[in-house]
């Protein structure tokens, strides 16, 4: 089962969106509790680092029967240091963000903590791709 989504960069009010929709899918599925949550926790994160950072992007999920993988794509400002923006606290949201209660610096470790595998691939100037993979088994 796959899913597309279009992540309007910049709309705090849609932020979040494409995660509630596949956290629905797989309740409806039938997926335990606890790996629905993971999922919905590293797709919400992912996702609100994309309109937080990139201006938004593409959002594409696999569902398959032992597995969930997430590939998020923008074409934002890329990450000039990956091994610093996964240190918990790291931000570097904008004031708007920060005030929209955004920006803690918690994204990229709650991704890692709650996926069985992180991919993250960012070229300044051209954008990032984050893949992640939730076991289903």
């Amino acid at each position: 089962m796959e899913f597309h989504f279009d992540v309007c960069g910049e709309d705090y009010s849609l932020a979040g969106s494409a995660s509630s929709m596949i956290k629905k899918k797989l309740n409806q599925l039938g997926i335990p509790a606890l790996l629905v949550r993971k999922t919905a926790i590293v797709m919400y994160e992912a996702e609100i680092n994309m309109v937080i950072h990139a201006g938004g992007g593409v959002v594409n999920v696999l569902i398959t029967t032992d597995t969930i993988t997430i590939v998020l794509k923008d074409q934002g400002p890329g990450i000039p240091d990956i091994n610093k923006a996964m240190e918990a606290g790291y931000s570097t949201a904008s004031d708007k963000a920060r005030e929209l209660g955004f920006g803690a610096g918690m994204g990229l470790p709650n991704i890692r903590k709650n996926s069985d595998d992180l991919n993250i691939e960012s070229k300044v100037g051209e954008g990032t791709t984050v893949t992640i993979l939730v076991k289903l088994t």
